[in-house]
């Protein structure tokens, strides 16, 4: 009896320490803050030859972030980043980012894209079908009809979040 008790008991440790016997409790990772990042995103090959540093081709379709201090923030080809990489009219030009960075990672993950037209207006920056009415945020056929999309610019403040929090640090 004692043997079999022990056994079980052995068997449970190890189950409950390789998450086996609570594996519907999934681990869950802190979201990082959503911050604002302002600048202009550029392709890094050419940031990096206007500091005097040499990179090669295989850096030509990277893109960063260049904050107003000359800090090179390096963007996540994902879901929203993407459209750096593919879209050219969005690069070179002024543009606030609501995102974060993980920490340990200099790489920014681009949640909302903020463009400023010729007034210096503040336009909330996407790509829209005009048949289906839907949203996307990167150069393709539309998700549902397959047709051409457009790139979209609208007014719109920053989101509440945002501005609390910097009314916060004032």
């Amino acid at each position: 009896m004692c043997y079999r008790s022990l056994l079980i008991g052995i068997t449970c440790l190890c189950l409950g320490s390789s998450g086996l016997a609570n594996s519907d409790q999934k681990e869950t990772k802190p979201t990082p803050k959503k911050e604002l990042f302002r600048g202009r995103v550029v392709i890094v090959k050419d940031a990096l030859e206007k500091r005097g540093i040499t990179a090669f081709e295989e850096m030509k379709e990277q893109v960063a972030l260049e904050t107003p201090e000359g800090k090179l923030l390096p963007i996540v080809a994902d879901w929203r980043g993407r459209a750096f990489y593919q879209d050219k009219r969005l690069r070179n030009r002024k543009v606030e980012l609501v995102g974060y960075q993980r920490k340990g990672l200099p790489y920014l993950q681009v949640l909302m894209v903020f463009t400023f037209d010729d007034d210096n207006q503040r336009m909330y920056t996407d790509y829209w079908c005009d048949i289906c009415s839907i949203p996307m945020y990167e150069i393709k056929p539309c998700d549902c009809c397959q047709q051409d999309i457009r790139l979209r610019f609208q007014p719109q403040d920053l989101p509440d979040y945002l501005t609390r929090d910097q009314n916060a640090k004032k």
